[in-house]
């Protein structure tokens, strides 16, 4: 199993890729479409859906040209129905970078577990950020993508649309920190890290 990590968008907000053998998910595409593209081409996979840790705008920009272009599901939580076609639920009207609206995701997370091909995903509600988000925790890899839950050194702001602090030490503690101490974290910005780096250090939880 590969994971590729590339920062794109006015915000630097991370999207992932996630392969194994021919087949690939494609993880919050935050913007510009011909640089997700291209990794795709180069790991040499074809995406089978797009996951989506949450619907911020900065999530999604790419989100509807990936989806055209292969033809492709979108999932999301049920907590965000309606907010990838609002702006002011998924932020963009608030940033002053032109308004983000998309269409409905395909489908809503029912089960705690997806498979695409050989790559199996488990899903933990992490709300906090906002209401419908989510972690992927890859158990072969023995990597979870963490969306804006938690970051290297860091936790998501909680002053957005639904936002609160409180339901997101929860989720930190309850469902990240009780992963093995050896799984890296892909947060939604920035470096990865630990779940052991951030129980020893993190100064929000």
């Amino acid at each position: 199993m590969e994971i590729r990590q590339l920062s794109l968008g006015p915000l630097g907000t991370n999207c992932y890729i996630v392969a194994k053998k021919n087949k690939a998910v494609v993880i919050d595409p935050s913007g510009e479409p011909t640089a997700i593209i291209r990794a795709l081409q180069e790991l040499q996979v074809q995406p089978q859906a797009i996951l989506l840790t949450h619907a911020h705008f900065d999530h999604i920009v790419a989100l509807e040209e990936l989806r055209s272009r292969f033809e492709i599901p979108v999932y999301l939580d049920k907590a965000e129905r309606g907010w990838l076609g609002d702006p002011e639920r998924n932020g963009s009207a608030l940033f002053g970078m032109g308004e983000v609206a998309v269409r409905e995701a395909d489908h809503f997370f029912s089960e705690p577990q997806l498979s695409f091909g050989d790559i199996v995903i488990s899903i933990r509600k992490t709300p906090g950020h906002s209401p419908g988000g989510v972690s992927f925790i890859f158990e072969e890899g023995r990597f979870v993508v963490s969306g804006d839950c938690l970051f290297a050194g860091g936790i998501g702001r909680t002053d957005l649309f639904g936002g609160d602090f409180e339901q997101l030490e929860t989720s930190i503690k309850e469902q990240l920190y009780s992963l093995p101490d050896d799984y890296i974290v892909y947060p939604g910005h920035g470096p990865e890290t630990t779940i052991k780096s951030e129980q020893d250090s993190n100064p929000f939880i």
